[in-house]
C-alpha cells in the first residue's frame, strides 16, 4: 500500500525537506501533495485521496490547528491521520495538539523521527512496505 501524503507548511524549504525525507525514508510513498496554509490544505483534501497529513501549525491565512479542527468536523476527513510538525515550544499547546492529532514532531527533526512517527501512525513499515 502506497501512502498519499499531504505536506502543509508555509515554508517552501521545509516542504522540500519533508518531501525529500519521505522519499528517502524507505516508506511506500505514493502521491505527495503540497499546501502553503491550512485553507490550501483543506482544498487539497477535497480534491485528492490523502492517507496522511503532515501539518505545520504557525501559518498565514489559516493555521494548522484550525485546519485540523475543520478536518475533524468533516465526515470525509475526520479519520484522516494528522502529524503535526512544528516549532511550537509551549508544553500546554503541544499537549493540546497531540490530543487533536495522531502525532507531534518537533522542528528541527531527524529523518528517522519522521519515519518512525509515520510508521507508528499508519502501521506501514519501511522495511516491508506494509
Amino acid at each position: 500500500m502506497s501512502l498519499n501524503i499531504l505536506v502543509v507548511d508555509d515554508s517552501r524549504m521545509m516542504r522540500t525537506v519533508l518531501i525529500r525525507t519521505l522519499h528517502i525514508s524507505g516508506l511506500p510513498v505514493g502521491e505527495v501533495h503540497e499546501a502553503t496554509n491550512g485553507q490550501e490544505g483543506l482544498d487539497q483534501l477535497a480534491k485528492n485521496w490523502i492517507d496522511l497529513a503532515l501539518v505545520d501549525i504557525n501559518m498565514p491565512i489559516m493555521d494548522g490547528e484550525t485546519m485540523i479542527d475543520h478536518m475533524r468536523a468533516n465526515p470525509l476527513t475526520k479519520e484522516t491521520p494528522v502529524v503535526v510538525i512544528s516549532t511550537e515550544s509551549s508544553p500546554e499547546r503541544i499537549e493540546l495538539l497531540k490530543k487533536k492529532s495522531a502525532g507531534f514532531v518537533h522542528k528541527p527533526f531527524t529523518p528517522e523521527t519522521v519515519r518512525e512517527t509515520i510508521e507508528r501512525v499508519t502501521g506501514v513499515n519501511h522495511e516491508s512496505g506494509d
